[in-house]
C-alpha cells in the first residue's frame, strides 16, 4: 500500500465514461478522484457513509439537504471542503469549470 499520491495521476487513471476512481482502501475508511466536466449532471444518490468532498479544481454549486434543516447550495471552489453525513441528499450542479475532487468515504464504501 502507496503512503503517497499525486490526484493528477490517479485522475489520468480514470476509466472512460467513469468519473470517479478509488485509490486507497482500508477498513475505517477509501479515497478517490471524482470528476464532473463543465455542463455535466452529477448522477450521486445518497451514500451508506459519511463523506468528504475537497474541492481540488473547478467551479460548480453543491446542494446539500440536511434532515430537519433547510437545504445548503453554494458555490465550491478550489480549497473548499464540503462534509455530507450519511444517507444526505446531496449533489453538484451549475458545474462551469471541470470539478476535480478528492473524496474520502468513512467507513469504507460497501
Amino acid at each position: 500500500m502507496e503512503s503517497f499520491y499525486s490526484i493528477s495521476e490517479v485522475r489520468n487513471q480514470i476509466p472512460s465514461r467513469r468519473p470517479y476512481i478509488e485509490f486507497l482502501r482500508v477498513p475505517a475508511m477509501s479515497c478517490g478522484v471524482y470528476v464532473l466536466r463543465a455542463g455535466e449532471e452529477d448522477p450521486q444518490v445518497p451514500h451508506n457513509e459519511d463523506e468528504i468532498y475537497c474541492v481540488v479544481s473547478g467551479v460548480a454549486r453543491m446542494k446539500v439537504g440536511r434532515e430537519n434543516q433547510p437545504e445548503q447550495d453554494r458555490v465550491v471552489t478550489p480549497g473548499h471542503v464540503i462534509f455530507v453525513k450519511a444517507h444526505e441528499e446531496h449533489r453538484f450542479h451549475e458545474i462551469t469549470q471541470d470539478l476535480v475532487l478528492l473524496v474520502v468515504f468513512a467507513p469504507a464504501t460497501t
